[in-house]
């Protein structure tokens, strides 16, 4: 029921009810809807300007409701059986790019997952104390789509599309299993 919740809070609910139902695939997206003069950003997560205001509006629009989402999925007893997934392709750099924004940065970022066969209460890797290389269990996004195929029971290395006449995995040549996280 909190403004700067509601629209994210609304695709939790539909989510779970789809889940509920059997859709076995659900997408949410992640709009900051108290960005700067109030309007629903295009990138909301992309804080070029200012990562301070950007990311306090977008957190605050979406912690409560994922976490609500997982609480009722476990209350449901759906949990076990659902991967939920949350992240982006990439983080953000610790440096400054010349105002209070900060770029892109693929060498280290975050994605937690929960359910679905996830060993819950942990994390796994490391960053380097700057937050901008990953030092310590290194994980390429090739591993984290091994790791999803492998939870929805397909093995990524036999999963193969051939295109002009090459065959290529969707988890290209580098992904790996992560054992350490599975439940």
């Amino acid at each position: 029921d909190r403004k700067e919740s509601a629209d994210y809070g609304k695709q939790c609910l539909t989510a779970r009810r789809l889940i509920e139902r059997g859709v076995r695939f659900v997408q949410i997206f992640a709009a900051c809807p108290n960005t700067p003069g109030g309007a629903v950003s295009d990138v909301p997560w992309d804080a070029h300007n200012d990562i301070n205001v950007n990311h306090r509006a977008c957190a605050a629009s979406v912690d409560q409701p994922s976490g609500a989402l997982l609480a009722d999925l476990k209350a449901r007893g759906l949990l076990d059986d659902t991967l939920v997934i949350w992240g982006g392709e990439f983080g953000r750099t610790s440096d400054s790019q010349g105002s209070k924004g900060r770029d892109h940065n693929p060498n280290a970022y975050t994605t937690w997952m929960a359910g679905g066969g996830i060993r819950g209460g942990m994390q796994y890797g490391k960053s380097d104390e700057f937050g901008y290389h990953s030092v310590e269990d290194r994980v390429n996004v090739h591993d984290i789509h091994a790791t999803v195929l492998h939870l929805l029971g397909l093995e990524h290395k036999r999963l193969t599309y051939r295109f002009n006449g090459r065959d290529f995995r969707l988890t290209d040549v580098a992904g790996e299993l992560i054992q350490e996280i599975l439940a």
